[in-house]
C-alpha cells in the first residue's frame, strides 16, 4: 500500500489513512512466539488500541515532501511507533499514571514486572525493525537513520530523566529548566527526530534537514502543551483517541495527580498568593493516593481564574507561528499543506 500526500487533500482523511497502514505494518513486526500470555500480547497491548499516530506520519509527509517514496519510509515509521510505545509502558509506570488510551495502564493490567519486560522487549523490536531497512534502502543510509534514531533516543531519555527528577527530588524548575526538558522529550521523539528522519530517507541536504528540524521541534513542543492543558480541561473518555477521533483517554487532572511539573503549574506557582502556592506544592508533592478530586478541581479553578490556562493557550500559538514560520522555507509540495494543517491540529485545535 501507498500513501501519497497528493492523493488526500483532507487531513484527517490522510492521518486516517496513514495510521490503518502503520497500524497493521506495525502489529506485522511482532514475534508468533512464546510466553503469548506474558510477554506478546502485552507488547501488542498499547498499539492495538490506535492512537492517533501522528509521528510516523510526519516521518512519511516530511519524505514525501522532498520528492521521496514513503515506502522507503514505511520501517523507519513503524520503528518510531514501536518506541513511542515502549516510552508509553515505561512513562506509565514511572508516573504511576492510570489510563492509557481509554483503558487501564499496562502495569495496572498485568503488574510491573511484566509490563517493565514487556516495554524493555519493545525497545529490543524498534532496533530489530530497523535493521530492516537495509532490504529497501543503502547501508550507508540504513546506518545513518539508525544512528539518528538513537539521537532520538538519548535525548528523549535525558529530557524523561529531567521531568521525573524534579519529582523524585521534590524541586520545582524555573521556565528555562522547562523548556530544555521539553526540548530534549517531546521536541525531539515527537517533532525533530521523525520530520528529520523522514527528511533523511528522501536525501535531503543539511540546511533543509535543520529547517524541517525545526518546524519538528516547534510542534513538537506546543503538541506536548497542548497536551497538558487538555490534561486540566477535557474528561476523561472511555474510547481512545485515534486519528482526528475518539476521547481524550487519561484522567483528568492525572498530571497534578502525579505531581508534574508542567509549564501550566510553573506559571501558576508564580501567580498564586503564596498560601495558595503553597497549598499547589504541596499537593504535587504529595503521594498519588493522598491527591484528592476536590485537590484537582481547586488547582483547576485556580488556573482558570489566574489566567494561567490562557498563558499556556498562548505558548502553544507561539510555537504554531515558530513551525509555520519553518515550514515557509520548505519546498513546495502537496505534502506542505498537510503539514501546514497538521501544524493547528496539534498545537491549536485537537482535544484529544
Amino acid at each position: 500500500m501507498k500513501i501519497l500526500a497528493r492523493d488526500h487533500k483532507q487531513l484527517n482523511t490522510y492521518l486516517k489513512a496513514a495510521s490503518q497502514w502503520i497500524g497493521e505494518e506495525t502489529l506485522r513486526c511482532f514475534p508468533d512466539g512464546e510466553p503469548k500470555e506474558y510477554l506478546y500480547d502485552l507488547m501488542r497491548d498499547y498499539p492495538q488500541r490506535g492512537g492517533k499516530r501522528f509521528r510516523p506520519a510526519l516521518v512519511l509527509l516530511c519524505c514525501e515532501l522532498f520528492d521521496g517514496d514513503p515506502e522507503d519510509a514505511l520501517t523507519s515509521a513503524v520503528a518510531l511507533e514501536l518506541f513511542h510505545n515502549f516510552a508509553l509502558v515505561h512513562d506509565d509506570i514511572e508516573d504511576e499514571s492510570l489510563l492509557r488510551r481509554g483503558k487501564p495502564t499496562l502495569h495496572l493490567q498485568h503488574g510491573i514486572a511484566l509490563a517493565l519486560n514487556s516495554g524493555d522487549a519493545l525497545l529490543g523490536l524498534v532496533h530489530e525493525t530497523l535493521l530492516n531497512n537495509h532490504s529497501r534502502l543503502s547501508s550507508a543510509l540504513s546506518l545513518r537513520i539508525h544512528r539518528h534514531l538513537n539521537n532520538v533516543m538519548r535525548a528523549t531519555f535525558e529530557g524523561q530523566a529531567l521531568d521525573i527528577g524534579w519529582v523524585a527530588k521534590r524541586s520545582f524548575p524555573d521556565r528555562a529548566e522547562y523548556r530544555e526538558m521539553i526540548g530534549r522529550k517531546t521536541g525531539w521523539y515527537s517533532g525533530r527526530g521523525p520530520c528529520q528522519c523522514g527528511a533523511l530517507i528522501a536525501d535531503a541536504v543539511e540546511s533543509e534537514l535543520e529547517t524541517v528540524g525545526s518546524f519538528g521541534e516547534a510542534i513538537g513542543i506546543g503538541f506536548q502543551v497542548r497536551d497538558d492543558l487538555l490534561n486540566l480541561t477535557e474528561k476523561s473518555e472511555n474510547e481512545a483517541p485515534s486519528a482526528g477521533a475518539g476521547g481524550y483517554g487519561k484522567e483528568r487532572g492525572g498530571d497534578i495527580a502525579e505531581g508534574k511539573r508542567t509549564l501550566i503549574t510553573i506559571e501558576l506557582l508564580e501567580r498564586l498568593s503564596e498560601t495558595d502556592a503553597e497549598r499547589v506544592r504541596s499537593i504535587l508533592l504529595a503521594e498519588r493516593e493522598q491527591v484528592s478530586e476536590a485537590d484537582i478541581d481547586w488547582c483547576i479553578a485556580r488556573a482558570e481564574s489566574t489566567g494561567t490556562l490562557n498563558v499556556a493557550a498562548d505558548y502553544c500559538q507561539k510555537q504554531a507561528v515558530l513551525a509555520s514560520s519553518a515550514l515557509k522555507k520548505l519546498p513546495e509540495h502537496p505534502a506542505k499543506a498537510l503539514l501546514g494543517e497538521l501544524v493547528d491540529y496539534l498545537t491549536i485545535d485537537r482535544k484529544a
